[in-house]
């Protein structure tokens, strides 16, 4: 097997001799826009990997999404299999006449998977104790973070947007809501807003229609855009294309307490709980004794990382990622705990040297994130080597089969099929790729690839990845067993 894989890099390096010389890659590098730079590093997977191909591995870039593949490691490492997040009901006082006497503590761990039908099912468990009513206030326990819960580097005018929610300790179906927009019938009319009664937010607007084709500046640089204003009251202001169709928005939550607290107050009423008290929010943790009522668990730390893989969730990566620092020194997890905290696991456990990487975040959001292709292939071939222990090679994204490369049309041929494991990474003008081409059973190829500064002028109605798809298809075919 192992002349085998020899002979089969021979024949890459035979085919292109790529090595660091930019005029060998100069025929892929032409299907990419003008001012398009570029970093690529491929190695085979073994205890001395030979490099297939190399250029510009050592120039540091954003890696966006492919941040997430290293706080799979680091989280795996530090956290473990079992680990899981746990939300708990607890109080500082007793059951007395079907009256909670005293305050329920909800002590949060900031689980990205929280929902309200498990905060209503941990209600059920109270009433099933004899609880029909809280004669104490509630108190909500966000100790386990602290500092802000937006990571620096975080682009200001994508903080509404549902991928970008803050990871604060206080999650409920994911501190996002949808928004419906209905062009009106007549050009000039007020769009139709719609939003479900499941999120307790005010949405209002002044959403103006205007002509599909319409040559106006004034319509051509109107954009939709939403303001966030106080206790979660949204605003639509600009313009949307005359349509038959309702079109649909998610947009994150800004303010966690007010969202949380109105959701816990309709789970009460609906579980025939009395409450007449106030919800606050404790950021100290509290010293007094409490008596545990119910807890809630999400699923083990295995699924939690397939579903941040294969579908990017920066959500999960970012709670797990400050949940690493709370866990490993022992103090609320701040983003700077976390990313001291994950270097430090990597070092030591995987004798990776992260230092002067710079980890702002765990999903990769931040755009001051910085980290070198040499670094990143570190991180790959660890997760190769000891891919019977860690298991996360399956939990990639897989070309034409699921999670973000199902439908990359870069690899919608049949001979990419299950053969790509992968994750994406995207930013505006960065497309970035990493992960392994599976050779045969437990055999692979590492490569990275960091694309930056990409901006692609289409021509009709062309996509505006297309360079992206023709480099790709092209390049990657070069690597696949024959």
């Amino acid at each position: 097997m192992r002349q085998v894989l020899i002979m089969l890099m021979m024949s890459f390096m035979a085919t292109y001799s790529f090595a660091d010389d930019k005029a060998k890659l100069a025929p892929y590098l032409s299907l990419l826009p003008d001012g398009t730079d570029i970093s690529i590093l491929v190695q085979s997977v073994e205890k001395n990997p030979t490099t297939i191909l190399s250029y510009q591995d050592g120039q540091f870039r954003q890696p966006a999404s492919l941040q997430k593949l290293i706080t799979a490691l680091a989280a795996q490492l530090e956290l473990g299999n079992d680990f899981r997040f746990i939300t708990k009901m607890l109080t500082d006082g007793k059951i007395e006449n079907k009256q909670l006497k005293g305050n329920l503590v909800i002590q949060m761990s900031g689980d990205p998977t929280f929902t309200r039908i498990q905060l209503g099912e941990m209600l059920t468990v109270l009433k099933l104790k004899g609880i029909d009513k809280i004669s104490g206030n509630i108190i909500i326990d966000t100790s386990i973070f602290n500092g802000h819960d937006k990571a620096s580097g975080w682009s200001w005018n994508n903080l509404t947007a549902s991928y970008n929610t803050a990871p604060s300790a206080m999650l409920i179906d994911e501190n996002y809501f949808y928004a419906g927009i209905l062009p009106g019938k007549k050009i000039g009319e007020k769009a139709t807003i719609s939003v479900s009664p499941l999120y307790p937010i005010t949405l209002t607007s002044d959403v103006r229609t205007i002509a599909k084709e319409s040559q106006s500046l004034a319509d051509k640089y109107c954009e939709l855009d939403i303001i966030p204003r106080t206790q979660n009251h949204y605003h639509l202001t600009g313009c949307i294309k005359q349509s038959h169709n309702k079109s649909y928005f998610k947009f994150a939550i800004m303010d966690h307490l007010d969202y949380f607290s109105k959701i816990l107050k309709s789970q009460l009423k609906e579980k025939n709980i009395q409450f007449n008290g106030k919800i606050g929010e404790t950021k100290k943790p509290l010293k007094k004794a409490l008596t545990p009522l119910t807890i809630n668990q999400s699923e083990p730390l295995p699924e939690l990382l397939t579903m941040m893989l294969k579908k990017s969730n920066n959500l999960i990566a970012d709670t797990l990622f400050r949940t690493i620092g709370a866990h490993h020194f022992k103090v609320p997890g701040t983003w700077k705990s976390a990313s001291d905290a994950t270097k430090e696991i990597l070092l030591t456990k995987a004798n990776i040297n992260l230092e002067n990487a710079v980890l702002n975040d765990g999903s990769g959001l931040s755009r001051l994130n910085l980290i070198d292709a040499k670094k990143l292939m570190s991180i790959l071939q660890f997760i190769a080597a000891n891919d019977e222990t860690l298991h996360l090679i399956d939990k990639l994204p897989i070309a034409g089969v699921d999670g973000t490369l199902q439908y990359r049309k870069s690899f919608t041929g049949k001979e990419f099929k299950s053969v790509i494991y992968a994750k994406t990474g995207h930013l505006e003008g960065n497309y970035n790729l990493a992960g392994f081409i599976k050779l045969e059973e437990h055999k692979y190829i590492a490569f990275v690839q960091f694309i930056t500064g990409y901006n692609y002028v289409k021509n009709n109605n062309e996509p505006t990845n297309t360079a992206i798809i023709n480099f790709e298809k092209a390049l990657y075919q070069k690597f696949i067993q024959k």
